[in-house]
């Protein structure tokens, strides 16, 4: 087993990572650094992506368990391999990669080899929090959407812009509708045909009314993750369209216009995909995407801290203050 760099004469190598020790509170500990076991990698860690699903444990729900694990609810990460498991034979270290791992709130972290996805030399020195960029293209995937159709993307976050510009590189009309006029400026600079201020219920449906000469739209992406945002989203779609949900609902239940959703016709998604083999297909995908130019995630990384700063990237991720969109956490 390669374990390069995993111990220092007779001491064992440690790291910094991150730990949660309670609602809203964070430290930064000095840890032994992981030995990868066999068909995995341990890769030092560039940085780690800051995911909205991290929200709820850290405002300390009743069964949250404190502290995490070191480095713990970090999964969008990416790096260079410095050390391998036994009968790993595709990876290499030295490789830069990003991968599905789940201690990325860390300067290491240990992977499966199959978890990973190679970044090529046209992607050098840029950051690459590959698991939401994947989650993007695996929704794109599922929203079947192509050239001509008229569609509307509820929510302009990171995941909500990404979407626009692959909307509108298929060839979509696109109608961006959010709450932020940080965010609908956005969208226009991505592409968005129309923007609405997600603002009044009624007034967003007949302003699409209007757009769509009162056909409404082919498919609609709901990507905030709330029961206003889905109810709209219904509103929206054409009889026999396709309705998307691509927002994080992991708050309990929802309720749905079912009369409206059968009266209609929809065809109704749920692009959450659970499947590793289908995360690594969207991350390369977006790879590939990022690489060629068909997508710039580039202007959506608005905020940066280094690991220490970890509790004020999950508050700006909560508090949304203006102009932000995505948080890195990177790592000298």
């Amino acid at each position: 087993m390669d374990i390069s760099n995993a111990r220092t004469g007779t001491e064992t190598a440690t790291m910094q990572a991150a730990v949660v020790t309670g609602a809203g509170q964070m430290r930064v500990e000095r840890v032994p650094q992981p030995l990868p076991g066999r068909g995995e990698i341990r890769i030092r860690l560039e940085g780690c992506g800051v995911c909205a699903s991290n929200l709820t444990p850290w405002a300390g729900p009743d069964w949250m368990e404190f502290p995490t694990e070191p480095g713990g609810l970090g999964h969008e990460g990416w790096g260079v391999i410095d050390a391998l498991g036994e009968g790993v034979t595709d990876l290499a270290v030295g490789d830069r990669v990003a991968a599905l791992s789940y201690h990325a709130y860390a300067t290491h972290d240990v992977a499966s080899a199959d978890a990973a996805v190679k970044l090529p030399a046209a992607l050098a020195g840029k950051p690459f929090p590959a698991e939401p960029l994947g989650c993007a293209m695996n929704i794109f995937r599922r929203s079947d959407i192509s050239e001509g159709q008229t569609v509307a993307i509820i929510g302009i976050g990171f995941l909500g812009a990404l979407l626009t510009q692959l909307a509108k590189n298929a060839g979509a009309r696109v109608i961006a509708i959010s709450r932020r006029r940080f965010s609908l400026d956005l969208a226009q600079k991505m592409g968005a045909d129309a923007v609405i201020e997600m603002r009044d219920h009624w007034e967003i449906i007949e302003e699409v009314r209007r757009l769509t000469d009162g056909v409404f739209c082919d498919r609609v992406i709901e990507a905030v993750g709330k029961q206003w945002p889905l109810d709209l989203a219904g509103e929206l779609t054409r009889e026999r369209g396709r309705l998307i949900i691509a927002g994080y609902h992991q708050d309990g239940p929802r309720q749905v216009n079912m009369q409206q959703w059968n009266w209609r016709g929809l065809d109704v998604i749920n692009a959450h995909e659970r499947d590793p083999k289908i995360y690594l297909k969207g991350m390369r995908e977006a790879v590939a995407a990022v690489a060629e130019g068909r997508l710039d995630p580039s202007p959506l990384y608005t905020h940066n801290y280094p690991l220490e700063g970890l509790g004020e990237a999950l508050n700006a991720t909560r508090d949304r203050p203006d102009g932000f969109l995505k948080a890195l956490v990177t790592y000298p």
